[in-house]
């Protein structure tokens, strides 16, 4: 083999070496991304965590007879508390979600209960979470978009898979009912 032909060879798979780590660095930052900004959502997951017993036993003062709805209310949120992995989280958090709904449907069938200071004190600051909760998921979901289609585009799909990195799931509404526009009359 000649010298030409060796270092031709030398550098072509110092080419590809500099190449699959730049790769394998970019998917990385991008996974990093994800998970950062899932970090994030976890800070008010935590703080709606914390308001839902407090939101409860107010409820529980008014609504006696409605036990399976808060029961059903601390069974999610302990469920969401002790999800461990990411995609776990996502869909405890869904759940948890879907039962406030139902807990806070409840709570309209009662007038002293919506006239309560501390009950309407407590919805206000629910309200004011989920909104930064639903602004924080969609930055999430679109660190997500960009990891996924990372692994999923030619090169980087070669580097990915003998990394063995996978696709991570979207932080989204599973509630089909959450989807449909709410119908207002006057």
């Amino acid at each position: 083999m000649t010298p030409i032909v060796l270092l031709i060879l030398v550098a072509a798979a110092v080419i590809v070496v500099i190449s699959v780590i730049a790769i394998y660095n970019n998917l990385q930052r991008r996974r990093i991304a994800a998970e950062g900004s899932f970090a994030d959502i976890d800070v008010e997951l935590r703080r709606r965590h914390d308001l839902i017993p407090n939101l409860v036993e107010t409820v529980k003062g008014y609504a006696t007879h409605e036990r399976e709805t808060l029961t059903a209310v601390m069974q999610a949120r302990a469920a969401a508390t002790q999800a461990r992995t990411l995609t776990d989280r996502v869909e405890a958090e869904g759940a948890l979600g879907r039962s406030l709904g139902r807990l806070m449907a409840v709570a309209e069938a009662y007038p002293n209960l919506k006239a309560d200071g501390g009950f309407m004190k407590l919805q206000g600051e629910l309200a004011e979470t989920e909104n930064r909760i639903s602004g924080m998921r969609q930055r999430f979901n679109q660190a997500v978009a960009a990891f996924n289609e990372a692994i999923a585009v030619f090169p980087s799909n070669i580097v990915a898979g003998i990394f063995g990195m996978k696709v991570i799931g979207f932080f989204k509404e599973d509630d089909e009912a959450a989807r449909v526009a709410p119908q207002v009359r006057f």
